[in-house]
């Protein structure tokens, strides 16, 4: 199991323009050749947009695109014909195929807080494709065929214990609160990179929300 710190995440983005990012993983002008991916996770970026702040149009191609909104209410609008208001509470997933456009910004008062997963898909190419998921349930876990994932969510209250899925490559991310993980401490931010994940059970410490994706096979990783 390979821990990483909340701390320790890349920050980018542009804070004059009301963007503050965190990255988990390698990304952009932040090249860690020891950091490119695990399994076909490939990024997590917790994304922080103040009122009025947003990503401009910009491309993606051959990457699955799963956002899980935290706080706030997220505006999204692509080239494909795709225009919705995501919730704190909903998943969107963007399969971006052989490529497409998009723009995602804040257009409400507060705050605005969501967790972007990146995952390289087991063929490349095709129609990029959209969907989204109102007030995702914990008890349903939200599979990505293309990329060969299923996405786990876990809210939790103190002392309350979930199983750690048996697969091939697992990735754990704290959203909020504490929890243990084969007796390792996680927080808010922390992550954990699971590799032939068995028996490993995850107990919240404090009321708390993680996801869990599980992977069965690595792809290119």
């Amino acid at each position: 199991m390979d821990v990483r710190r909340s701390g320790d995440r890349y920050r980018g983005g542009e804070p004059a323009d009301g963007i503050a990012s965190l990255h988990a993983f390698s990304f952009g002008p932040h090249y860690d050749p020891d950091n490119l991916r695990f399994g076909p996770v490939i990024a997590c970026n917790e994304e922080h947009l103040a009122p009025g702040a947003g990503f401009d149009e910009h491309p993606h191609s051959h990457t699955e695109i799963v956002t899980w909104v935290v706080e706030g209410t997220l505006t999204h609008r692509d080239t494909a014909g795709h225009e919705t208001v995501v919730h704190a509470g909903d998943l969107q997933r963007l399969s971006a195929g052989g490529g497409v456009r998009h723009v995602e910004r804040n257009d409400g008062d507060t705050p605005l807080v969501f967790l972007q997963m990146w995952l390289a898909p087991t063929t490349a190419g095709g129609d990029p494709s959209y969907e989204i998921v109102r007030g995702i349930a914990d008890s349903t876990p939200y599979a990505v065929p293309a990329a060969g994932g299923l996405l786990h969510l876990r809210r939790l209250r103190p002392s309350e214990r979930t199983e750690v899925p048996s697969a091939a490559f697992v990735y754990v991310h704290v959203v909020r609160g504490e929890v243990t993980v084969a007796d390792t401490e996680l927080a808010a931010g922390d992550s954990a990179r699971v590799t032939d994940a068995a028996s490993y059970e995850l107990t919240a410490t404090t009321g708390a929300e993680v996801l869990i994706w599980e992977f069965a096979a690595a792809q290119d990783a």
